[in-house]
């Protein structure tokens, strides 16, 4: 073989490597291109599956604050519902034992009130005919008559007894007679007049009754 020949040999040897070589590249590019994008995709969708988990977690985060809210105002309203009513309760259980309180001082100075009035009728009822025209005894019994027409305004009332059936809830019965012309059971005197207040006695009436 000439030189000639030879050198010919090692340039084709020569030009079959290298087109191996850039083939052998070429084909290690492009399976680098490919995993890339495939890793790139695999990227894209791990981040958009977490974005998506991010919003449905914001989402139901959001729901479950939401319930919380609700659940909040519920409660709230709920207390605040009792509450009123419990205020209400007290209202009008203060109202009653304040009412009862003040009836109960009124009739404590109605009671003190009365022998006063018992005086006054025992002091007129003891006057003769031709004193009752004096104007001294006019004047008592003008003032008397106004004493009991303000404890009438005020809601005080005398008691019936005399020709009523006797009856334990406004009658005390200190005497019984036989009186066959009068009916069994009846009031046939009255000792001591007894009074109400506003349908409450404030003191009985002290009477003979017939049996």
């Amino acid at each position: 073989m000439s030189q000639e020949d030879m050198v010919k040999e090692a340039v084709e040897e020569a030009k079959a490597k290298a087109t191996q070589t850039v083939e052998e590249e070429s084909e290690e590019v492009t399976e680098e291109a490919v995993e890339a994008d495939d890793s790139e995709e695999e990227t894209l969708e791990d981040e958009s599956l977490e974005e998506t988990e991010k919003s449905g977690k914001k989402l139901f985060g959001k729901k479950n604050k939401k319930d919380k809210k609700d659940e909040k105002i519920e409660e709230l309203t709920d207390r605040l519902t009792r509450q009123m009513a419990e205020f209400d309760n007290f209202r009008k259980r203060t109202d009653k034992e304040k009412k009862q309180m003040y009836e109960i001082g009124a009739k404590d100075i109605i009671d003190k009130i009365l022998p006063v009035v018992d005086n006054f009728e025992r002091g007129l009822a003891a006057v003769s005919e031709e004193d009752k025209s004096h104007p001294f005894m006019e004047g008592m019994d003008k003032i008397y008559k106004q004493l009991m027409t303000t404890l009438d305004e005020a809601g005080v009332k005398p008691i019936e007894a005399v020709g009523q059936e006797f009856n334990p809830d406004f009658h005390n019965a200190v005497m019984h007679v036989e009186d066959e012309e009068v009916g069994e059971n009846i009031v046939v005197e009255e000792f001591q007049k007894g009074y109400t207040y506003r349908d409450s006695v404030v003191r009985h009436s002290m009477v003979k009754v017939a049996n």
